[in-house]
């Protein structure tokens, strides 16, 4: 008598997989807690320690096994990956302070701004000496696209660590949310207009159109979110599970329309949704409902991927040092340029680097960019593992320069105005 079925145990495999994502992520955020760093930090290092054992026990791949994370993919942990930084977008959303963000509408733009200038300019001077290209436009226009790259921002890591430390309402919080929402409209139309010179069939005016008519969209259906949750609260007089069903339907919905209708992020639209949804009396029972189901399976999973769907090719010593290089850039031109545009504002110093922490994570979005130019010829796939290091390095250093920051402890530059 066979005590084990051996192909239903090659068919449950995942469910190991994921009991292992989710003791990993917690026991390292433990360890990452308990020297003072945020959890998320662990839940990174974990994804990165068990990709190559899981995929050398399984024998799953990025491209073919359960930790493929392209969009539109069938693979278990792609989707719950994918719907784990929707749901945690919509989270921040739901706890955004509305009446503060709008303060900070005008600083958020131009922080925005010069966040994605200066890592496009910066990144794409250093390609130039490591593209490889004898044709010189072409060559142009692969630096350039690096540049495009870099100008990424990943807020999802950012939103984890300062919902950690209590601080996602501070004014530079603030200001980080806005101007991450900014730099996604901003990358796009960089994305577009760079692929446009490869791609005769991409129309700037058509995208541009496009995203000013998912801002619409998204006001126009946000105020009959509105009201809905406003006649539903006079019907209902305790705490009832409709709410929470109609504001998840609401959020992947608001994300889906954004990614495939108007061409705006996912994460974009989820946490749009949330911002509607901050403004009912029933924003609370809202956070803590969608707090657990988070923080119990999507977000160890969203975080640990980012490890998990790492595969690094072997790389030369010249690629090499192109990763160093284009690392330091990668943290450089976000920190000092984000902190600029928080100077020109009027923010202390400390709020300014703070905001200029908050924005070095490149996260996935650096990852799908690449993937875009690396299917419209406009990356050499041999550039790709230098990237996947900028991204693994700058999601793991923002969240602990961000603790160094947000700390308690306040120093000298508490005191300096900009």
């Amino acid at each position: 008598m066979e005590w084990v079925n051996l192909e239903s145990l090659s068919e449950f495999n995942y469910l190991i997989v994921l009991a292992a994502i989710l003791l990993a992520t917690k026991i390292l955020g433990l360890f990452t807690r308990r020297v003072k760093m945020p959890q998320v930090v662990g839940a990174l290092v974990a994804g990165v320690i068990l990709g190559p054992v899981v995929n050398a026990i399984f024998g799953w791949t990025t491209e073919t096994g359960f930790f493929s994370s392209a969009a539109g993919s069938d693979q278990l942990f792609g989707i719950l990956s994918e719907i784990g930084v929707i749901v945690l977008m919509f989270g921040a959303g739901l706890e955004t302070d509305i009446h503060e963000m709008k303060k900070c509408g005008k600083a958020s733009t131009i922080i925005a701004i010069i966040g994605v200038v200066v890592p496009l300019l910066m990144g794409g001077a250093t390609a130039w000496f490591f593209v490889d290209d004898s044709n010189m436009q072409l060559k142009v226009l692969k630096s350039i696209f690096i540049g495009v790259v870099l100008t990424a921002t990943s807020v999802s890591i950012t939103v984890e660590t300062l919902k950690e430390m209590g601080k996602l309402n501070t004014p530079a919080s603030n200001a980080i949310l806005g101007a991450a929402i900014i730099d996604d409209i901003l990358g796009i139309i960089a994305l577009t207009i760079i692929t446009s010179f490869s791609d005769e069939s991409v129309n700037i005016i058509f995208v541009l159109i496009k995203i000013v008519l998912f801002f619409i969209f998204a006001v126009l259906i946000g105020v009959g979110m509105y009201y809905l949750y406003k006649w539903m609260n006079k019907s209902t007089k305790r705490d009832s599970r409709r709410h929470i069903i109609i504001a998840f339907a609401y959020c992947l919905i608001s994300a889906f329309c954004a990614e495939v209708f108007f061409g705006v992020a996912d994460i974009t639209g989820a946490y749009i949704a949330g911002l509607v949804l901050s403004m009912t009396n029933r924003k609370r029972y809202l956070e803590n409902r969608f707090a657990t189901l988070s923080y119990m399976l999507l977000s160890p999973i969203f975080f640990a991927g980012i490890g998990l769907t790492i595969e690094l090719p072997s790389m030369s010593a010249t690629l090499i040092i192109f990763a160093v290089i284009l690392t330091v850039v990668a943290v450089i031109s976000k920190f000092f340029g984000c902190a600029l545009g928080g100077k020109i504002c009027g923010y202390t110093t400390r709020e300014c680097f703070q905001i200029g922490a908050g924005m070095i994570s490149r996260g996935e979005v650096a990852l799908i960019v690449a993937k875009k130019g690396e299917s419209c010829g406009l990356m050499d796939p041999v550039l790709f593992g230098p990237l996947v290091i900028v991204v693994v390095i700058t999601t793991i250093i923002a969240p602990v320069i961000l603790k160094i920051l947000f700390d308690k402890k306040k120093g000298k530059l508490d005191t300096v105005s900009a």
